[in-house]
C-alpha cells in the first residue's frame, strides 16, 4: 500500500509539472537510456538478449520487485510466430533508503537478460526480428518519471552475438546456490535458513525478496550463522502480510553486488546460532585464524604438486644455504620478499580485477594463454642455464648466489607455485576475496609467509643449517640433474598452451622457445669465448619478442573438449546442476584445472578410477565437472558462491534435497567410493 500510494502520489505531481509548463511541449529523452542486445547462443538452444540500462547520473532504476516505492520494469515481446522467451534475469540490486522507504535499485548501468528460444524448425542462419515495448520508472531521490522505449534487434539462428558483454552482465547475476533454503513464518518474523559455507564471509548482507507484501523492507535484517547454515530474520509487513508456500530470494554476499539466488519452502529454521555484526557480520573478529590459516596452507604448499614446478629452483638454494650464516640469512630473507612482494602483487592484481567486473579467481594468471607462453619461455631459458649452456649475469642483480638472486627466485617460486589451493588455504583465499582491502591483502601476505617459512627457518636455524650438506664441486653435478624436472615443466607448460590455446598455439610456443634455447647457447659460446654477449643476445631478444608478440596471437584458438573421462560426466552448469538435483540421484560436482596438479594428482588417485566408476554407477551418481583451466563466469560465480577462491573443489549433494558437503582438496582412493556407499547404506 506504501508503494503504491507513493508512486501514484510521484506520478500525479510529474503530470501536473508537465500539463502546467509554458510554451510547446516536447518529448523529452528519456532518463535511463535503453538498448536491446542479441548476445551468444547458448548450448541448449537459448539465445541471450540482455536489455542494457543506463540511467543518467543521480538517476536509478528498479530491481523485478522494487521494495517500498518504485516499479519494476514491464515488457511487451513482438515476436517471430513460435518463438517465445524466458524470464527476465536481474542482477543483484543496491539497497537505497530515502524518508524511511527501502528501494531496491540500480544507480550504475545494468543489464536484464532474457533467454530467447528460436521457432521450431528455424533454419540456422535465419535472422528473426525481435521487438520489445520496455516501460520503467526512472527516479531521483526527489522525483520520478514513467519511461518507455520501444527496443529492437535481429537475432539469428544458431550465431552467437557479441560475447564479451554478455559475460560481464552474466557475470552481475545473483549465482544459483543450488541446495535448498527453508523458511518459517509466525505472526511477526520470517525466518530463513540459507545452506551457506561458514568460510564464505559477509560484508554488508542483505536479503531482496521476489514476493510482495511478505516481508517490511526498511526493517533491520539480523543474520546469524548455525555452521554451515545462514539464518536471517527479517521482519513481516505491517499491513496483510503474505503466507506464501515458497519465498524467492537473493541475497547480497557484499558490497561489490556478488549473491545468490536461492527457492525456500517450509521447513525447521534453528534457534539462535552466532549472529552477525549490524554491519553485515564482515567476520573480521576471525581475522587472526584466517591468517593462520594462510600461514598453514602456504606452509603445506611445500609438499603440495603444485610446488613441483620450482623444485630444481629451490634445492639449488637450499643446497647453497650451507655456505655462510651472513649469506644464508641474507638469501633467506631475500627469497622471503621476494615470495611475499609476488604473492601481494598477485593479490592486488586479482582484487583489482574483481572490483572492475572481472570475473577471476586464484591463479587466474595460469587462465591466460600469454602468460602459458612466457612462463614456457622462462623455464626453457632456466633449464638451459642449469645444463651449462650459458651463465645468466646481470652486474649487481641476480648472479649465483646472491640475494638479488633469492628474490627473483622466490618471485617466480611464488608466481608458478600458487595455482591450487591447498588444506587450510581455501578458506583464507576465499575470505580474501570478500574482506575490505587491508585485511585482504594482508592474508595474502600470510601465505608467501608460509610458502618462504621453510626456507627461512634454515636461514636463520644453525641447527637446520648444519644438517645441510657442505658446499663443493658436487654443487655442479647437482645443477645439471636439476634441469630434469625444469626441463618436465616445460614440457607440461607445452601441453598446457594446447589445451588453453590450442595446438597451433602450443607449435608456435615450442619454435619460439627452440629459438629462444639456440640464441642463448650462442650467447653461452660467446661467453666461454671471452667476447662480449649481451649486446647481440639483447638483440636477438628484442627480435624474438617481437615476433612472439605478432605470431601466438594469430595461432590462439579455442581450447578443445576437456579429456575423455571413465565416467559419466556432464559439463557443469547451473542449469545442469538444478536439473541434477531435481533427479534425487546424488551428484558429485568436481572442479578442475588443466594447470592444476593438485587436480591431477587427485582424478589419478581417487577419481578416475574402476573402484570409483563401480561405486558410482552402483548408486546412480551424478557427475558434474566444471573445467576451469580456461576464465568461465558461470564456475567462478559458484566457486565465489562456495567460499572458494579457486580449484581444487569437491562438493558432494546427497540424494533428495539434503545440504551439499564440501569434500577435502586432497581426496584419498577410497573418499569417494566411501561417500556413495554412505549413500546406499542410508538409503
Amino acid at each position: 500500500m506504501a508503494r503504491r500510494y507513493a508512486l501514484l502520489v510521484a506520478v500525479l505531481w510529474q503530470a501536473l509539472a508537465i500539463l502546467l509548463a509554458p510554451g510547446t511541449a516536447h518529448a523529452a529523452p528519456n532518463h535511463i537510456a535503453a538498448e536491446l542486445v542479441a548476445g551468444p547462443a547458448l548450448p541448449n538452444g537459448e539465445i541471450q538478449l540482455a536489455i542494457r540500462m543506463r540511467p543518467d547520473r543521480g538517476w536509478h532504476g528498479y530491481w523485478r520487485n522494487p521494495g517500498d516505492a518504485g516499479l519494476g520494469m514491464q515488457l511487451g515481446w513482438s515476436l517471430p510466430s513460435g518463438a517465445k522467451t524466458g524470464e527476465p534475469q536481474y542482477p543483484v540490486p543496491q539497497t537505497l533508503l530515502v524518508s524511511g522507504l527501502m528501494n531496491h535499485v540500480y544507480e550504475k548501468e545494468y543489464a536484464v537478460l532474457v533467454p530467447f528460444f528460436a521457432p521450431a524448425g528455424a533454419k540456422a542462419g535465419a535472422s528473426l526480428p525481435v521487438r520489445v515495448k520496455a516501460q520503467w520508472l526512472a527516479c531521483t531521490q526527489q522525483l520520478c518519471v514513467p519511461e518507455t522505449a520501444e527496443l529492437a534487434t535481429q537475432v539469428v539462428v544458431g550465431a552467437g552475438g557479441e560475447a564479451r558483454r554478455f559475460e560481464e552482465w552474466t557475470r552481475r547475476l545473483p549465482a544459483p546456490l543450488g541446495s535448498p533454503a527453508k523458511f518459517a513464518l509466525d505472526a511477526a518474523t520470517v525466518r530463513l535458513a540459507i545452506p551457506l559455507p561458514a568460510a564464505a564471509p559477509l560484508a554488508e548482507p542483505h536479503l531482496f525478496v521476489v514476493q510482495d507484501k511478505l516481508v517490511d523492507y526498511a526493517a533491520p535484517q539480523r543474520f546469524a550463522r548455525d555452521g554451515d547454515t545462514l539464518i536471517v530474520s527479517i521482519p513481516r509487513a505491517k499491513f496483510a502480510p503474505a503466507s506464501p508456500t515458497t519465498i524467492d530470494a537473493v541475497l547480497r554476499l557484499d558490497a561489490e553486488g556478488n549473491g545468490i539466488a536461492f527457492t525456500a519452502t517450509p521447513g525447521t529454521v534453528p534457534d539462535g546460532g552466532t549472529a552477525l555484526g549490524s554491519a553485515g557480520g564482515s567476520d573480521l573478529p576471525a581475522l587472526p585464524w584466517l591468517l593462520l590459516g594462510a600461514l598453514a596452507g602456504g606452509l603445506l604448499l611445500n609438499i603440495m604438486p603444485c610446488v613441483f614446478p620450482i623444485l630444481s629452483l629451490k634445492a639449488i638454494s637450499l643446497a647453497r644455504a650451507g655456505e655462510s650464516e651472513a649469506q644464508a640469512r641474507g638469501e633467506g630473507l631475500a627469497y622471503t620478499a621476494g615470495v611475499v612482494l609476488a604473492c601481494l602483487g598477485l593479490g592486488a592484481v586479482l582484487l583489482a580485477l574483481r572490483a572492475t567486473g572481472e570475473q577471476v579467481g586464484w591463479a587466474f594468471q595460469l587462465q591466460e594463454p600469454a602468460v602459458i607462453a612466457a612462463l614456457l619461455l622462462l623455464a626453457c631459458a632456466i633449464t638451459a642455464n642449469l645444463l651449462g649452456l650459458y651463465e645468466f649475469v646481470v652486474p649487481g642483480f641476480a648472479s649465483s648466489g646472491s640475494p638479488q638472486g633469492a628474490f627473483a627466485t622466490g618471485l617466480l617460486a611464488a608466481f608458478v607455485a600458487t595455482p591450487c589451493t591447498g588444506p587450510f588455504m581455501a578458506t583464507a583465499m576465499g575470505a580474501a576475496l570478500l574482506l575490505p582491502l587491508v585485511p585482504a591483502l594482508t592474508l595474502f601476505a600470510a601465505l608467501g609467509l608460509g610458502i618462504a617459512l621453510p626456507f627461512l627457518a634454515i636461514a636463520f636455524v644453525p641447527a637446520l643449517r648444519r644438517r645441510m650438506p657442505r658446499p663443493g664441486a658436487w654443487m655442479n653435478t647437482f645443477r645439471r640433474w636439476m634441469a630434469l624436472p625444469m626441463g618436465a615443466t616445460a614440457l607440461a607448460l607445452a601441453w598446457l598452451a594446447s589445451r588453453i590455446a590450442g595446438p597451433w598455439f602450443a607449435l608456435a610456443a615450442v619454435l619460439l622457445a627452440g629459438l629462444l634455447v639456440a640464441l642463448l647457447a650462442l650467447a653461452g659460446r660467446r661467453q666461454r669465448q671471452g667476447r662480449p654477449a649481451i649486446r647481440p643476445t639483447g638483440a636477438g631478444l628484442a627480435v624474438l619478442a617481437a615476433v612472439a608478440v605478432i605470431v601466438l596471437p594469430l595461432s590462439e584458438r579455442e581450447p578443445g573438449a576437456a579429456g575423455e573421462s571413465i565416467l559419466q560426466v556432464q559439463p557443469f552448469s547451473e542449469a545442469a546442476l538444478a536439473q541434477a538435483r531435481t533427479s534425487g540421484k546424488p551428484v558429485f560436482a568436481w572442479f578442475t584445472a588443466d594447470w592444476c596438479l593438485t587436480c591431477k594428482v587427485n582424478e589419478e588417485v581417487a577419481i578416475e578410477r574402476e573402484q570409483t566408476r563401480a561405486a558410482f554407477e552402483k548408486a546412480g551418481v551424478v557427475v558434474l565437472r566444471g573445467d576451469w583451466t580456461r576464465r568461465d563466469p558461470a564456475i567462478t560465480r559458484y566457486l565465489t558462491a562456495q567460499g572458494a577462491a579457486g580449484v581444487p573443489l569437491y562438493v558432494w549433494y546427497p540424494a533428495g534435497t539434503g545440504a551439499p558437503e564440501k569434500l577435502p582438496q586432497v581426496l584419498t582412493p577410497s573418499t569417494l567410493a566411501d561417500k556413495s556407499q554412505q549413500r546406499k547404506a542410508g538409503a
